[in-house]
């Protein structure tokens, strides 16, 4: 497979930060480098992978809180999310404040994103899509080639993101995830931000919130 990836539990939210890499060039993105970075780090040497950005889901602390700090020790640029959440990344002390994480930096993306863009990982890309509902600016990672697809907190093996939090909205998300994800296929397995993988068939033939046969 021409893509590859390792999940690496990062904070105590256990968040599956990731390590996606090219197997021609072996270079690497960190999805999601919420925290943890001795153990990031020492993922992508045990896979012998150059580290070459970051890529954001979304920007709350357990996803987005080692960003600033791997980006600026590593000379990585930093991809995502969209820019509908820069109010989570100025509120990330704040963040870091209700949950009890060390407070990190406060950064800028290299490169907001927008449905539709790509990102590459090495010579391999990803499509872009921008899925609200969870955080205003989330967006999703999608790999055609392997049908692999990295979904943050939009979706979970038998769950769906929490709406609760400040500009999120379940109606937003459901539509999110009915309209974005499950068209890109059944076959598709994807990684969340918690919790064990699945695909988008079984969540569409048995998860509550949004399966097919939904009440």
């Amino acid at each position: 497979m021409s893509l590859k990836y390792k999940i690496v539990p990062v904070t105590p939210f256990e968040q599956n930060c990731t390590l996606l890499w090219c197997t021609e060039t072996h270079k690497a993105a960190v999805v999601d480098p919420g925290g943890d970075l001795d153990r990031i780090l020492a993922a992508a040497e045990d896979e012998g992978v150059i580290l070459e950005k970051v890529l954001l889901t979304h920007a709350h602390i357990d996803h987005a809180g080692g960003t600033a700090e791997l980006a600026k020790s590593a000379g990585l640029p930093i991809e995502g999310p969209h820019k509908d959440d820069n109010f989570w990344i100025q509120g990330l002390a704040m963040q870091a404040q209700m949950f009890g994480f060390p407070a990190p930096e406060v950064f800028t993306p290299d490169r907001w994103l927008e449905d539709g863009d790509t990102v590459t990982v090495g010579n391999e890309t990803l499509e872009v899509l921008h899925t609200p509902g969870h955080t205003p600016g989330h967006v999703v990672f999608f790999h055609r080639g392997s049908k692999l697809a990295q979904v943050g907190d939009v979706l979970f093996n038998g769950s769906i993101g929490r709406t609760d939090f400040p500009k999120g909205d379940y109606n937003t998300l459901i539509h999110s995830i009915r309209e974005k994800l499950f068209p890109l296929g059944d076959d598709v397995s994807f990684i969340c931000g918690h919790g064990p993988m699945s695909t988008f068939g079984q969540e569409r033939a048995t998860n509550p919130f949004v399966s097919d046969h939904r009440g």
